[in-house]
């Protein structure tokens, strides 16, 4: 998906930490953030094209963000320590993402391997009241999170004397609420530079509620996506629980408490165990299942956390196969086939004459691509087909 370098803006220091909501509006007249000679000074622009998606892991500190990320990041590095900020610098690790269709068709395609889709995780340090301020690093921890293509933050839904609590207390709502208001004060400093085209989102803000809930005109949205704003990434919580609460996690009552807030954010959740994602690396793949059989649940919080981000996000996955390897591709909902055929070389799309189409469960009832064509369940799509979720294609191009 295309994803735009943020660019850095040089403002003055704001001067004060407000709140939300009426408090808010009024003190915003103190944090108003002049430019430099007036002039706007941007560091150089640039975009790219990339369908790795990239998510950002982000909390107050010891919430589980650290031990969740080692977790799903098999060879995860990051430190995990019972003590505020014990990670600076930003962890980052690439996942294959769990699709058990993708080793059915190379199985059948004979291939010589197999290549998932992926997904990067983002380990960003812990953020404490005042972070847009520069309370704990604050400043340089959000530059990390303006990176990110969408945001899990983790929120403690466990008792444990043994783990301290920044805040002194488990409390979800208020966890969750600082940490938002945290992001709406980073993007209240930012939206400035675009002062003309952001008066829309200017009022969601001020009234304590994220970019993302304001509807714009195309011009409106453009005029702002290069400023990253971080309100405007959708989010999901990420509910991180005792492995005793993972069978009957919507009977925890932080859970309930951090489904709500998600409902009225528009966001979504998703309820992981970090320390049961942390055991399943310890096994072996043929033994994961049974364990999470034996907790009562049918898959790992990974699979979960994935298929909520790509769901959130419009993503869907289509399939190359043949006897050199398949191949799972990350596309945004919509994407005819040239553009789908882009994704894995330019001239594919350039060049694009026609793709020839299998529905994933049709490929696999007929057993192969070749069967698929005899059976009449192999298609031949033109410019204007929209690929759909699961499509097996072959791309024919000129060069």
């Amino acid at each position: 998906m295309a994803r735009a370098t943020c660019s850095h803006l040089h403002l003055v220091p704001t001067l004060l930490h407000p709140l939300k909501s009426n408090f808010l509006r009024n003190q915003t007249l103190l944090r108003t953030a002049h430019f430099y000679g007036t002039q706007r000074r941007f560091s150089s622009f640039s975009s790219r094209i990339s369908m790795s998606l990239r998510a950002g892991i982000v909390g107050l500190p010891n919430v589980g963000k650290s031990t969740l990320f080692n977790a799903v990041v098999e060879n995860g590095k990051a430190q995990a320590a019972n003590f505020p900020f014990c990670t600076i610098e930003p962890n980052v690790g690439i996942v294959a993402v769990p699709d058990s269709r993708l080793q059915v068709l190379s199985n059948l395609s004979k291939s010589v391997r197999a290549v998932p889709a992926s997904i990067e995780f983002v380990d960003i340090a812990g953020l404490v009241k005042g972070a847009s301020q520069g309370e704990g690093l604050g400043n340089k921890f959000l530059s990390h999170i303006r990176e990110v293509d969408s945001i899990l933050q983790v929120v403690r839904c466990f008792e444990d004397n043994d783990i301290v609590h920044v805040n002194g207390k488990v409390d979800p709502k208020s966890d969750i609420d600082v940490i938002n208001l945290e992001l709406v004060f980073a993007d209240l400093d930012q939206e400035e530079a675009e002062k003309s085209a952001l008066e829309k989102i200017r009022e969601a803000l001020l009234d304590g509620k994220p970019a993302r809930s304001v509807t714009l005109t195309d011009y409106e949205r453009d005029a702002v996506k290069h400023l990253c704003l971080l309100t405007m990434k959708p989010v999901i919580y990420v509910a991180n629980v005792a492995e005793s609460d993972l069978s009957d996690a919507a009977d925890n009552n932080y859970v309930k408490e951090v489904t709500k807030v998600a409902s009225e954010l528009q966001s979504g959740i998703v309820t992981v165990s970090a320390q049961v994602e942390a055991e399943l690396t310890e096994l072996p793949m043929e033994e994961r299942q049974e364990y999470l059989n034996s907790l009562g649940v049918s898959g790992s919080g990974l699979g979960n956390l994935i298929r909520a981000t790509y769901g959130l996000l419009g993503l869907r996955t289509y399939f190359t196969s043949g006897e050199k390897e398949t191949k799972a591709w990350t596309i945004l909902a919509g994407m005819t086939a040239p553009q789908a055929a882009g994704v894995i070389h330019s001239d594919f799309e350039k060049g694009f004459i026609r793709a020839e189409t299998v529905a994933y469960d049709d490929f696999v009832a007929a057993g192969s691509l070749a069967a698929a064509r005899e059976k009449g369940l192999l298609r031949s799509e033109g410019k204007d087909y929209i690929v759909q979720e699961g499509d097996v294609m072959l791309f024919r191009f000129n060069v």
